[in-house]
């Protein structure tokens, strides 16, 4: 079996479809490469011997976004009206990608959904927007087309929604209330997609229960067993499969193997030992997926000791009881290993992409079948990755853990309180009231990377590309100071992504070709693979740094990404704890503060949007991962003297259950996403007292609409109102990379100029 697949396309055809669609307004070409993709993928999974393919998976821009078109779940400032995304009618995808980025519509302008991170992953969610007499309605129209399109191909798809009470658990109300008190009033919609699929022809569903492995609220707990009944007599006589993945069931167990279900699906990767307690408690008949891939981590399985774990469970319940699957959708991973023809051939052999972990289940329902005469060459294959992986030089220095024992308590503290220090920043920096910055990067036009692909492909020297970037740089600058800023940032034109760029100049990671995952949206991130100790031989980001910050007399922020998020951001090796290569990160980081203080740059932000991504989904796991996230941070920042302020940043996220841990990085200023919440997150920060200064973010850049100075007025003034004047700064929600300059010159210029506006008010 399959939970899903990625979406984008081998070589990023969703991408390029959905941003020609938005820049021309016209959607028959998106339709066409989206049932182009659709087709690919599942001949993909059909011609690997994989029997139950996902069927309603694939989406034009987000799952939790199609998840509330399908139960009618439009709010009014979208027009109210339940409508379905891929019909026929353009003004049904307006609507669908206005609630997405926002935009105009019914000729007024529309803030987007908020987003969140999916679960402790990278993707990021749209986050549905209920009323508390909320209503809901059965929409079958887009599940009902991509299964008659399967049907149409031979495909025996089975198709996947989000859970009910997930989808309540990562709603939010409008209210303020708990959504989860609106399952009575969900239940009908999902019987009636349920039904209206079932007579389709559908006979398989598979339901998306993550919020099983998370602390679960005794009314959602309550609520579980009644859902699933109703569900249970709308499918008639087709399999339901729940899907549990991201960590173990742990105490809902039993709530769980007790479903009116057929299947459930267990991760066997990030919960491992949970077998032996679902098979004590499972009820005869209730049939097992196992996921033993790793639909979230690229190194290639070792197959032997899956293969006698699976052998030895199906001995005991029977084939027809077991199924095989990823740990959770394949949609964390690239799509396709064969596109790395230039990869080192070494490091190439301990990774499996998307299409690769699908031949890997095949090779294990072989072997556990009693037919492994059939990949004997494909079992040989994976016993030499594993050995050379083992036994490789390239991944353990001596030296890198000699210097991660010397580690000392006082590496990780600043010199003197934050009072101090405040006082010293004060005096060397002269920033008004309600200073302005921006977050770090800015546009990366189709110059930029234009200018990159040719230097890629030779067609430029390293001097013309050198010179094309310095251009582009002080061209960033004297926007800047022409916009009024107060602290600047040199662009980051030199980078392709914030974490890629890090790995590219680390030894013990390296980088691949098209090791592209959705983040949300088209937008799209190639992580770097951590695979060996860590070690920076040469400076990564002063070069670049200064020589911006000697084109102007305002100060200059050093940009670096933090540990946690370098961690988070990666595909990580698997053969050693996560605090400890969190360490290994942190000293080289360290290293690098250290060289931009000595180049004269007087700001250094080490941005950590991940901190909240990484908590561990269960509370009584979440002080272990606190405990070293924050310690690292602490030591990458900890050799700033008291005069050199530092900034972190961090993106979407409910930040309450981790208030503590961000004091306790005792940053000088942190700024975050608050526009999309309309600044919700700052009762958290106020509740706590935070002692030090922040930026709640006033513009949302993750949409392309250009605030109007009454929104930004209005941000900014609730921001005020709760945190008070004398600590606070005006920046965007994150950086401008994905934007283009002439909504960031516009929107820049109205931030600027509202920070101006309240200045006259907080100092008169």
């Amino acid at each position: 079996a399959n939970l899903g697949f990625p979406r984008m396309g081998s070589d990023r055809e969703l991408k390029w479809a959905l941003e020609s669609a938005w820049r021309s307004g016209s959607h028959d070409e998106l339709r066409s490469t989206a049932a182009e993709l659709r087709a690919r993928h599942w001949q993909l999974q059909q011609d690997r011997g994989i029997e139950r393919i996902p069927v309603g998976d694939f989406s034009l821009y987000d799952h939790m976004l199609d998840a509330a078109l399908a139960v009618g779940a439009v709010p009014s400032r979208f027009g109210g009206e339940p409508f379905d995304p891929e019909s026929d009618d353009d003004a049904d995808w307006t609507r669908y990608f206005v609630m997405a980025r926002g935009g105009s519509l019914d000729g007024a302008d529309r803030a987007p959904l908020e987003m969140t991170k999916w679960f402790d992953t990278n993707y990021h969610q749209l986050v549905p927007e209920l009323d508390p007499d909320q209503s809901f309605q059965g929409r079958p129209a887009r599940l009902l087309a991509h299964l008659a399109e399967a049907r149409t191909l031979g495909v025996p798809g089975r198709v996947v929604l989000v859970g009910p009470l997930t989808f309540l658990a990562r709603s939010k109300r409008t209210d303020g209330g708990d959504p989860v008190e609106l399952i009575e009033r969900l239940v009908p919609a999902y019987v009636d997609l349920v039904r209206a699929v079932h007579a389709a022809g559908c006979e398989a569903f598979q339901f998306d229960e993550p919020v099983l492995v998370t602390d679960v609220a005794d009314k959602v707990t309550a609520a579980f067993g009644g859902v699933y009944s109703a569900l249970r007599e709308a499918a008639g006589s087709a399999e339901i499969t729940v899907a549990s993945y991201f960590g173990d069931l742990g105490p809902s167990t039993e709530l769980a193997v007790n479903l009116p279900i057929d299947v459930l699906h267990l991760d066997l990767v990030r919960g491992a030992d949970q077998l032996d307690h679902v098979l004590r408690l499972r009820p005869e008949g209730l049939a097992l997926s196992l996921g033993v891939v790793d639909g979230r981590n690229l190194w290639r399985s070792d197959l032997d000791p899956i293969i006698d774990r699976i052998a030895a469970v199906v001995e005991q319940l029977g084939p027809d009881a077991v199924q095989i699957a990823p740990s959770c959708s394949l949609l964390h991973l690239p799509t396709d290993l064969s596109r790395e023809d230039a990869l080192d051939p070494e490091l190439r052999s301990w990774l499996a992409f998307a299409t690769e972990r699908l031949d890997e289940l095949r090779v294990v329902a072989a072997a556990v079948d009693g037919r492994s005469d059939e990949v004997r060459a494909e079992l040989e294959t994976s016993r030499a990755a594993a050995a050379s992986r083992r036994g490789s030089t390239r991944v353990h220095r001596p030296e890198v853990a000699a210097r991660v024992a010397a580690i000392t308590p006082e590496m990780a503290r600043r010199s003197s309180p934050f009072a101090t220090r405040a006082a010293r920043q004060a005096e060397a920096l002269h920033l008004p009231p309600l200073p302005t910055t921006t977050i770090g990067s800015f546009p990366q036009t189709r110059e930029i990377r234009d200018l990159r692909r040719k230097f890629r492909r030779g067609e430029i020297d390293a001097a013309t590309y050198d010179a094309g970037l310095r251009d582009a740089t002080e061209a960033c600058v004297r926007s800047q100071e022409d916009l009024g800023l107060d602290v600047l940032v040199h662009g980051e034109f030199e980078r392709t992504d914030m974490v890629e760029y890090f790995g590219d100049q680390l030894e013990g990671f390296f980088t691949t070709a098209n090791g592209w995952v959705q983040s949300y949206g088209s937008r799209c991130v190639k992580p770097p693979v951590l695979f060996g100790d860590v070690v920076r031989d040469t400076p990564m980001t002063v070069e670049w740094t200064k020589f911006a910050q000697n084109l102007t007399d305002l100060p200059m922020k050093g940009m670096l990404t933090g540990p946690v998020t370098i961690l988070e951001w990666s595909f990580v090796r698997d053969d050693q704890d996560w605090a400890t290569s969190a360490r290994q990160l942190a000293l080289v980081l360290r290293d690098e503060v250290t060289d931009l203080i000595e180049a004269g740059i007087p700001i250094i932000q080490i941005d950590e949007p991940a901190l909240r991504e990484g908590l561990p989904l269960r509370q009584a796991d979440q002080a272990e991962f606190l405990g070293w996230a924050t310690e690292a941070f602490r030591l990458a920042a900890g050799s700033a003297p008291d005069e050199i302020q530092v900034h972190t940043h961090m993106c979407y996220g409910d930040f309450g259950d981790i208030i503590d841990a961000i004091i306790d990085l005792d940053v000088d200023v942190i700024s975050m996403e608050a526009s999309r919440s309309q600044m919700e997150l700052l009762d958290d920060f106020t509740a706590r007292e935070y002692p030090n200064e922040i930026g709640p973010g006033i513009w949302d850049i993750h949409s392309p609409r250009v605030p109007s100075d009454a929104e930004l007025d209005d941000l900014l003034t609730r921001a005020i109102e709760v945190f008070g004047a004398d600590r606070l700064w005006v920046n965007p929600d994150c950086g401008l990379k994905t934007r283009g300059w002439p909504e960031t010159t516009a929107s820049l210029t109205g931030l600027v100029a509202a920070a101006r506006r309240a200045r006259t008010t907080v100092t008169s």
